[in-house]
């Protein structure tokens, strides 16, 4: 229950503060597309210290089916995290909805441009984003401050060059909730679908890097 707990809080947060700051910024034009993007690395750095010691800190359905198909997770506890980070995102969105009603997107996640383009932006940015997790993170659990700076940064910088393609998303429950409270549902399968098959993709090439297992003395 703690582990389902954090990444339930974990989530929430994330969302909040990622999102919260996009509607802010279509409000007043005060945190700029710069300051969302620092702001959803941010908030991912401040969870992984929080909660990384208990859950893992995965918040996002991708990292924990990742983290499963690299065998450093257990299959049978995927849909209680996934379940827990989908109740996290949409107590945000729900909450948000409530501060911003006149809102049209809450922060949803949409295509800028062709929808295949930003597909393929949103597999690359997960695959690129699960191949660091995989090689900073020990075991399910990100630990450390280089773990922590490593994947902050890279949900920064991709939300950097990437959001105004495709949202750079890497989350599906990032856009699940958003995309479900505020009605925008249009092109949601990008965001389900890409950043599972981008995390699924980052295994093997993680495991490619991998240094081999050193043998045991005879």
């Amino acid at each position: 229950m703690r582990k389902l707990a954090a990444e339930a809080f974990g989530a929430f947060c994330l969302l909040f503060a990622g999102t919260g700051a996009i509607i802010v910024n279509d409000a007043y034009g005060a945190v700029t597309h710069v300051g969302v993007a620092l702001t959803f690395g941010l908030v991912v750095l401040a969870m992984i210290y929080a909660v990384g010691d208990v859950s893992g800190a995965h918040l996002n359905p991708a990292v924990t089916l990742g983290f499963a198909a690299a065998g450093r997770f257990p299959f049978k506890h995927v849909w209680p995290y996934v379940g827990c980070q989908v109740i996290g995102a949409f107590a945000a969105s729900g909450l948000l909805r409530a501060m911003y009603p006149a809102h049209s997107t809450l922060g949803a996640t949409l295509p800028a441009g062709d929808p295949w383009r930003a597909f393929a932006f949103e597999v690359v940015l997960t695959l690129i984003l699960m191949f660091v997790i995989l090689r900073v993170s020990s075991g399910a659990k990100e630990k450390g401050i280089t773990a922590g700076i490593a994947v902050g940064a890279v949900i920064a910088f991709e939300a950097l060059f990437a959001g105004p393609e495709s949202g750079a998303s890497m989350n599906p429950a990032r856009s699940l909730a958003p995309a479900v409270v505020s009605g925008r549902l249009d092109y949601l399968w990008i965001y389900l679908a890409a950043p599972s098959l981008g995390a699924l993709t980052a295994v093997p090439l993680a495991r490619l890097l991998q240094e081999p297992e050193a043998e045991e003395p005879k």
